[in-house]
């Protein structure tokens, strides 16, 4: 449960969001039929409630989606716009570790690679795929 929270705090924030949608725009609905003397049909307010949500996911939801679920893909896949270029500033260090540590450089690189769970510039897997 704790591991996945983020996701359920977020489902059940969209739940109740959707459900006071709906509800309050019910109530909206059955106002206006009132008022137009009118009886309030569930269909006709479930396409007009289903197109307005839909309106609203295209405008702001998959604009969101898109952007995140795209920049998060690309720096999985590290594409050049991604990298921060960390890779680069470790290899100096190494250099300069290598200059002044002598014998001792390659360990103390080593060290450093373990503890920060890096090898060759690159994260190491946690513990998700080990091939």
């Amino acid at each position: 449960m704790k591991r996945y929270a983020y996701g359920w705090i977020t489902a059940i924030f969209f739940l109740v969001s959707i459900v006071g949608h709906w509800a309050f725009g019910w109530l909206a609905y059955v106002d206006d039929a009132r008022q137009h003397g009118q009886a309030a049909e569930f269909t006709q307010y479930a396409v007009e409630m289903g197109r307005d949500t839909f309106e609203n996911w295209q405008s702001e939801f998959l604009q969101l989606i898109w952007q995140v679920v795209g920049l998060a893909y690309f720096l999985y896949v590290g594409s050049p716009a991604s990298k921060e270029n960390d890779d680069r500033m470790e290899a100096k260090i190494d250099a300069l570790l290598k200059l002044q540590g002598g014998e001792k450089a390659d360990a103390l690189i080593a060290e450093l690679d373990d503890r920060y769970l890096r090898t060759h510039g690159h994260a190491k897997p946690h513990g998700h795929f080990t091939g």
